[in-house]
């Protein structure tokens, strides 16, 4: 019998430190645990929402309804010797650093973000120039509706920048229990992306699996605060995809600007760039300011509520709009 708690803080279940408090709260570690929730919510016409690592949500007010708190283990590596199946519970980083352990290829680049594995394909996370989607195999995840179990591949799963099926068609009416990758033994390492070849020389190493890892981990260690001491949710805003004009508008009057071509979409232009060529890196008002290493992150800076912290980024996002004719928009789930 699962067990639920009522009035609980979730100032701990949120990376950003927001203090709001659940109606009601519960954890759950099988499948069936997760249905008995689901069931007990539609039976009792009670809202629910499902909150893991906590590293990408805002909490704009107090939930009146369930929080679920998924804490399932486990990773099997397939017959194959190259499928691996990881629990919708566990620890993002702490699984990719098991691949490369296991001499895996495809997930290194993605090291060192927060997060557990079920998130990874609602939000298709993304970095150094590697998305999850890019070596998922299929979905499992609970249906809401019927309580079943059911399996998604990963092509039918409308994977895009920072998107996801689960985030539009399937919001709301499914779960992810566990996912599976096809990893492989060896390939080209991926090291083109940002700053990782001169991390790798600076650190008078050689280019393998487990020193890209090394060297990610150092970059992002160097440019994004530790929520511990600086709450944040990581990358607050998407990079937007502009037309090839609007980017050619914009670097006629910022020659340094980055940019990146997107197949059949346009251009993408790093938010953080927009953000500091505004001089907006560093900027504070009242309790929430931007990061003054990541121009990405904001921080909260002394106990701000959501109300506070989403007030902030819409005067970021009215600056940039103003200044580029570009809008940027939020990459955080507010709740």
């Amino acid at each position: 019998m699962i067990n639920f708690t009522k009035d609980v803080s979730l100032l701990s279940y949120n990376t950003f430190s927001i203090e709001a408090r659940a109606k009601l709260f519960c954890q759950t570690q099988t499948d069936t645990e997760l249905i008995e929730a689901v069931k007990w919510c539609n039976e009792n016409n009670t809202k629910w929402f499902v909150l893991a690592g906590g590293s990408n949500i805002i909490f704009r007010q107090d939930f009146d309804g369930l929080i679920i708190h998924p804490t399932s283990k486990g990773i099997t590596l397939q017959p194959d010797n190259q499928t691996v199946i990881a629990e919708a519970g566990e620890d993002w980083d702490e699984f990719v650093e098991w691949t490369i352990q296991q001499n895996l290829y495809g997930l290194e680049n993605l090291s060192h973000i927060p997060g557990t594995v079920g998130a990874s394909p609602i939000q298709n996370i993304g970095a150094y120039g590697a998305e999850a989607a890019d070596n998922m195999l299929y979905v499992e995840y609970l249906n809401t509706d019927t309580l079943l179990v059911e399996r998604i591949e990963a092509k039918n799963c409308e994977f895009g920048y920072r998107e996801s099926i689960f985030k539009n068609k399937l919001k709301g009416k499914a779960i992810v229990l566990r996912v599976a990758f096809k990893l492989a033994r060896n390939c080209e390492l991926n090291t083109k992306y940002g700053a990782i070849t001169s991390e790798i020389e600076a650190m008078g190493a050689d280019v393998t699996l487990g020193n890209v890892r090394k060297a990610i981990i150092n970059i992002r260690q160097s440019k994004l605060p530790d929520p511990a001491v600086d709450p944040n949710a990581g990358s607050f805003f998407k990079n937007p995809v502009v037309s090839i004009e609007t980017a050619n508008k914009i670097r006629e009057k910022y020659p340094n600007m980055p940019s990146y071509e997107v197949p059949n979409s346009g251009v993408k232009i790093p938010a953080g760039w927009l953000i500091d060529n505004a001089g907006l890196k560093g900027f504070q008002h009242s309790k929430v300011a931007i990061h003054d290493k990541q121009a990405l992150v904001i921080v909260n800076k002394n106990n701000a509520n959501g109300a506070e912290i989403l007030e902030f980024a819409e005067i970021i996002m009215l600056k940039i709009e103003e200044m580029y004719g570009v809008k940027i928009v939020r990459e955080v789930n507010v709740l």
